[in-house]
């Protein structure tokens, strides 16, 4: 892994008109002759393990987003996270987490967090719980990379929260777990997931009844590509804007034209985020659901997103009325949403699901 780490750094140094080809290349030699749903053994399977693994070992801030990212989060979907109780996905663990935990019996928590890397959203929540005067818990921490939680520990350590924390090296892909868990929380890390079928089974066997299944996660087309008719807006949007808008800062080149560029190519990067929602409507009774974002993600993203200032009235413009897009192709049932925030419950829950804008999960799912 060593070398493939060096190989990606040297290749991140090139001129964006040279890592593309390299990146094809790399595409070539994981895809041949394995058409269908990726496998989760043999070689190629072992390539993509050591690329994940390459590609998140120096990343110390993992959910870094430009600040137009930040200006969009906090004018539009802040103010709809507000209305139920909370401002910041922090927050959304936090408090569904303390509900399972008040309504279980009594005794040691245990609470499993699904891909948590670094550990930044756990330790949080170890903290928060602590200033709410719970210390018997444990949070076990999943993730297959081990230098991710070598820096886990160190903050851990330093926030008087190691003892709280379980580092778990392991493949989620085929993950067995022992349970039973108070809660179990997923940020960002199910869109890495080929064996989904089977991790979403394993939860569901390790779930307390009173317990919670909580994700904020992507559930847009594979390799967060657009589909056909959100790449028809995005193309009519491109023609029009600034030119400025278009310079690629991943690939350091101006992109004339949109690339549907498929990021499950390497890694495991939204291997299978489409089917993310449709497998846990099969197994889940949803409590809360709310699903935003699709053409406005190409726009605050690492690529794009830092040619738009916040400061600029120009650039926030821009930003709005795309969301407005959005928003308006959701009413018309033309998109279908590429985040989520859910809330998810053991069959025996019977209550209602709390949803925004009309939209239940099943009507986020994309209809081919």
């Amino acid at each position: 892994m060593a070398i493939l780490s060096a190989a990606r750094r040297a290749a991140l140094q090139l001129p964006g008109a040279l890592q593309i080809p390299l990146r094809n290349i790399w595409q070539l030699v994981l895809r041949a002759s394995s058409a269908g749903r990726p496998r989760t053994k043999g070689f190629r399977y072992l390539l993509r393990i050591a690329a994940e693994k390459a590609i998140f070992e120096n990343q110390i801030e993992v959910h870094d987003l430009p600040p137009i990212s930040h200006y969009w989060s906090n004018t539009h979907l802040r103010p709809i996270l507000e209305v139920h109780g909370f401002s910041n996905p922090d927050q959304f663990f936090l408090e569904n987490v303390k509900k399972s935990v008040l309504e279980s019996t009594p005794g040691n928590i245990r609470i499993l967090s699904i891909g948590s890397g670094n550990c930044d959203t756990e330790i949080r929540l170890a903290q928060s719980l602590r200033n709410d005067g719970l210390n018997n818990f444990i949070i076990e921490c999943v993730d297959i990379n081990e230098r991710m939680f070598e820096r886990a520990s160190v903050l851990a350590r330093s926030l008087g929260v190691y003892e709280n924390l379980e580092p778990m090296i392991a493949d989620f892909n085929s993950l067995k777990l022992l349970g039973p868990y108070d809660a179990v929380i997923a940020n960002q890390s199910l869109h890495h997931v080929v064996e989904l079928e089977h991790l979403f089974d394993q939860i569901d066997e390790s779930l307390k009844e009173s317990g919670r299944f909580i994700i904020s996660d992507m559930i847009g087309r594979n390799g967060h590509q657009r589909w056909p008719e959100a790449l028809v807006i995005v193309n009519e949007i491109w023609d029009s804007m600034p030119q400025r808008y278009k310079y690629n800062k991943q690939f350091k080149r101006v992109d004339d034209k949109f690339v549907n560029w498929d990021s499950s190519g390497v890694g495991f990067e939204g291997i299978r985020s489409q089917d993310i929602l449709p497998e846990l409507i099969k197994r889940f009774p949803f409590e809360f659901f709310i699903g935003y974002g699709n053409v406005i993600d190409v726009f605050i993203d690492r690529s794009f997103g830092p040619n738009l200032d916040p400061d600029n009235p120009e650039d926030r413009t821009f930003i709005d009325n795309v969301h407005k897009i959005d928003v308006s192709m959701f009413e018309k049932k033309e998109l279908t949403p590429t985040h989520m925030l859910a809330v998810l419950r053991r069959n025996s829950y019977k209550g209602n699901c709390t949803i925004w804008n009309g939209m239940l999960p099943a009507d986020c799912v994309r209809r081919s």
